[in-house]
């Protein structure tokens, strides 16, 4: 058996085919930020349906792995910067769980290819099963094991002029745009079939156009004053008791000259290290300051609540609530608070953790226990803008963002610390991936993290305004407010699922026809 392994290993090796969907996979990294080559990506997915059109599902299989494998494998590199800095794993584990993570990873877009190889029996039923399979293995890798929707194609056409199908069809819908022109390219190039290209590609181009000339938002006449501000706090030292009050000093000091004439003010996640309990004092003087200086701030805090033991990873509001009051709105455990709902696995909460924890530090970091905040939650205000929040992986997640969103949402304001991933192209994607969501959302973004990228975002006129990476600095900036609602916002992904069924239903009554016309030819000739 040992023998028979390693020769079909060395049989990988010598597999040009192998090699070509591997390098494939991990060229598409170039089509994400900071590199933003998103042409790359249809490129991408042509090489990998040329290289997965197999005769059977196996060897599907194993080159959509493979692809998925380099994907990932450069795709999220960035990971291993905080596994190795900050987990405390030898360098072999620490790339051995990396290669573990990618393996898991590539699962998906295998299973992908191998479907659409096993039930399709010709070019536009495999186009239609890919596009059927990468929606489901793209649904089930975003939602198992808590999910981990990072990646998806759709995030690579942020900043292309497609952008403006993603207030109608969101990033999941144009993922499979994406998928049906790298497909259509592929055909195009080996087989000339043209007239099936340009039948496939004719109701996206519409939907496009309709896109560029139809919107339900535009700019309410309003605008909103904002002051980020971004402590550039080392992560060594985030978490280090006697850190707590420099750390709060400094955001304070940074915050005191810039009150005046400011709607609203941001600090980033756990901007405030002590827990909110212990921090009493400190953020009613904050909330007296704000409130006297006519303004709001929202800042992130780690709750421990004694009574119940559970430690939230929160935002709250000082200062105004609504914008006709006096004095600060602040009190402890008053409603005005969001509490994280989706946890990152291992950073903010371990399983397994009576097994886990004793083995290494990556399995026993601070603050790695925190609860679970409800998936539904009220919309911050401050200073009478209603505030739509998100604490920083929960931006990765569109329907959970979809369904806090409200009538009266203003802002999407999403915080982070990507201190962990150091200067890697992570901190990037992250902001690509808030900028797609108040692209779908038709909501001006508000983003701060702990050092970078720290930003604001309009997603009408698309310009970006943002604060350097690695400094402690303020960005001071005037947005301006939409009215309307996208289309996205109402209906969600509900559409592409439809259209999805209706691939699959089209699959199924093709090969039922096929399959009962053979019956009948063999029956009566």
């Amino acid at each position: 058996m040992l023998k028979t392994q390693l020769n079909n290993l060395l049989a990988l090796c010598k597999d040009k085919n192998a090699w070509l969907a591997l390098f494939a996979g991990c060229v598409l990294t170039f089509a994400y930020a900071p590199f933003g080559l998103w042409p790359i990506t249809f490129v991408c997915f042509a090489i990998a349906a040329y290289i997965t059109d197999q005769p059977t599902p196996k060897q599907a299989a194993k080159y959509g792995f493979l692809f998925g494998f380099g994907w990932f494998a450069i795709g999220i590199s960035w990971v291993h910067v905080s596994i190795a800095q900050f987990g405390g794993l030898p360098i072999l584990l620490s790339i051995l769980a990396m290669a573990l993570l990618c393996a898991y990873l590539a699962i998906y877009p295998a299973l992908a290819f191998a479907f659409a190889t096993r039930y399709s029996k010709n070019h536009w039923q495999r186009l239609a099963l890919l596009i059927s399979g990468f929606a489901i293995t793209e649904y089930l890798r975003g939602t198992l094991l808590t999910g981990f929707p990072w990646l998806s194609f759709g995030y690579t056409l942020t900043d292309s002029p497609f952008n403006s199908l993603a207030p109608w069809i969101g990033e999941f819908g144009l993922t499979l745009a994406c998928i049906t022109i790298g497909y259509t390219g592929y055909w195009l190039v080996r087989f000339k079939y043209y007239k099936g290209v340009a039948l496939t590609l004719a109701p996206f181009v519409l939907l496009y156009l309709f896109s560029l000339n139809s919107t339900d938002t535009r700019y309410s006449g309003q605008q909103l004053k904002t002051l980020l501000v971004q402590g550039n706090i080392a992560q060594s030292l985030r978490w280090e008791p006697e850190q707590f009050w420099p750390t709060m000093s400094k955001y304070q000091d940074m915050t005191r000259p810039n009150w005046a004439d400011v709607d609203l003010v941001v600090w980033p996640e756990a901007a405030i290290p002590e827990i909110e309990d212990y921090a009493f004092d400190y953020l009613i003087n904050l909330d007296k300051a704000a409130a006297f200086n006519n303004t709001a701030l929202i800042t992130g805090i780690p709750d421990y609540q004694f009574d119940t033991r559970n430690v939230y990873n929160s935002l709250i509001v000082l200062g105004k609530q609504q914008r006709e009051d006096s004095e600060g709105n602040y009190r402890y455990l008053h409603r005005n608070r969001y509490q994280k709902h989706q946890l990152l696995p291992i950073g903010e909460f371990v399983p397994f953790e009576d097994l886990l924890r004793p083995l290494a530090p990556l399995f026993d970091l601070p603050m790695s226990s925190f609860s679970r905040g409800e998936a539904v939650q009220n919309n911050l205000v401050a200073n009478g803008i209603h505030v739509l929040p998100a604490i920083c992986y929960e931006i990765a997640f569109s329907e959970l963002v979809r369904g806090n969103y409200t009538q009266q949402s203003d802002i999407l304001f999403t915080v982070s610390n990507d201190a962990w991933f150091g200067d890697s192209h992570g901190p990037h994607q992250h902001m690509q991936i808030a900028r797609m969501r108040a692209l779908e959302l038709q909501r001006p973004l508000v983003r701060v993290t702990n050092n970078g990228i720290s930003g604001v975002f309009d997603p009408i006129s698309g310009q970006q305004l943002t604060i350097p990476q690695f400094t402690s600095d303020i960005l001071s900036t005037e947005l301006k407010l939409i009215s309307g609602h996208s289309f996205f916002s109402k209906h969600g992904h509900t559409p592409v699922w439809l259209f999805v069924g209706l691939l699959l239903i089209l699959v199924l009554l093709s090969n039922a026809k096929s399959y009962f016309t053979s019956k009948m030819e063999k029956a009566f000739f």
